[in-house]
């Protein structure tokens, strides 16, 4: 067919473009609400309107060898993709609109010459292929604006998380209050903080009804800030379990001024914890009271483990390894003998031995308590260097 025809049935053929723009904004509205919600009818209309003319245009020029223009679908893309509208309905839409042209075009060129109707065949290959690039030319102007936009909402949404959680505002301040609005959190309510160790993977959004968490995703490590709700907080560590990550967690705090104090705590509670898996601050508080304190904790392992760390290394290792697993045993000889694989006079003699070079009595609770947190500040701080001249105290 040569394109003439077309300019033969321009006529009724713009006319029945319109019907058919009529036919197709109705039916997109009442099987798509995302449209529904987002145009009026007279608006889409008129927009199908004239991507069906453009195809028309599009047809002519790609028959006479020319390139088809494309600006007009770049830009329907890139306004539906600022809206909000779902790339899948706008290329249906596309794709309905195609099929609709064709069978207006046979429609037109039947009315106006029967017998031209075989000439219109050769170009349905044509059509396809205009039809094909306009909606290349929509998809990629879409995915190309909502990439930028969604990175323009990653780094809103972290300069909103670092206002809470770094302190960008007074903790009662309207920067803090607007913060905690624009990210959807209620003045008041149930939040907790998690800190990732370096190298951490965040969470997967949780299933249908866990805590809300939102991540800021940082060189240093991950920090989520977790909306709880009427979970408990123990939910939060079900979450992170499946990362296998190291990970701390601060206590529950009730108002979102809270955050940059519990993102404190929860980096705090990560440091108390050695392997894999998520430290809750109040259940490592012992430990966080050494990790917050690093030069007095390391004053604290000197002053009382110094005449044990002064000794041959394995000598040091076994000494301290037995008082560990004794605590860990809330004092049970036989229990830590035990799980030392040992006899109980074995581990009674070096708890005695222990005890001699410390100064330090295990049947003191004063004395197990100095024991206790400078055997934690060793564990933080395995590699500190011992006193020079140890000078043990005498057990009473």
């Amino acid at each position: 067919m040569e394109p003439i025809i077309i300019d033969d049935i321009r006529e009724d053929l713009s006319r029945r473009i319109a019907a058919t723009a009529d036919r197709l904004a109705e039916r997109t509205l009442a099987d798509d609400p995302a449209y529904a919600a987002l145009l009026g009818r007279g608006e889409l209309r008129d927009r199908i309107h004239h991507n069906l003319a453009q195809s028309v245009d599009g047809l002519v020029r790609s028959s006479r060898g020319l390139p088809v223009e494309l600006a007009d679908a770049r830009a329907t893309g890139t306004l539906r993709a600022e809206q909000g509208l779902p790339l899948a309905s706008l290329l249906r839409t596309y794709r309905h609109g195609g099929r609709l042209l064709w069978h207006t075009l046979t429609e037109a060129v039947t009315a106006h010459d029967p017998d031209a109707l075989p000439r219109l065949l050769p170009l349905a290959s044509v059509l396809w292929d205009v039809l094909d690039q306009m909606t290349d030319a929509v998809a990629e102007a879409y995915r190309r604006t909502e990439a930028a936009r969604c990175d323009r909402d990653r780094e809103r949404r972290a300069a909103l998380l670092d206002t809470l959680l770094d302190g960008g505002g007074a903790a009662d301040g309207p920067a803090v209050s607007e913060a905690a609005a624009q990210l959807g959190l209620p003045e008041r309510g149930r939040f907790a903080v998690v800190v990732l160790a370096p190298g951490g993977v965040p969470a997967e959004p949780p299933a249908a009804g866990g805590p809300r968490m939102l991540w800021r995703i940082r060189p240093d490590g991950e920090t989520g800030l977790a909306d709880l709700g009427r979970h408990p907080l123990d939910a939060v560590r079900e979450l992170l379990a499946p990362l296998g990550a190291r990970a701390g967690v601060s206590p529950v705090v009730e108002t979102p001024g809270d955050l940059t104090r519990a993102r404190w705590l929860a980096a705090l509670a990560l440091r108390t914890q050695a392997g894999s898996g998520a430290a809750l601050l109040d259940e490592r508080l012992p430990m966080a009271l050494v990790a917050a304190q690093a030069e007095l904790a390391d004053r604290l392992r000197q002053v009382v483990l110094g005449p044990v760390l002064a000794l041959p290394a394995e000598d040091c290792r076994v000494l301290l390894g037995t008082l560990g697993t004794w605590l860990t045993c809330q004092g049970s000889t036989t229990q830590a003998a035990q799980r030392l694989y040992c006899h109980r006079n074995t581990v009674s003699n070096r708890l005695r031995r222990l005890e001699q070079l410390t100064g330090r009595s295990l049947s003191d609770p004063a004395h197990v308590v100095e024991l206790s947190l400078a055997h934690t500040a060793h564990l933080q701080h395995p590699t500190a260097t011992p006193p020079r001249h140890p000078r043990p105290r005498r057990a009473p």
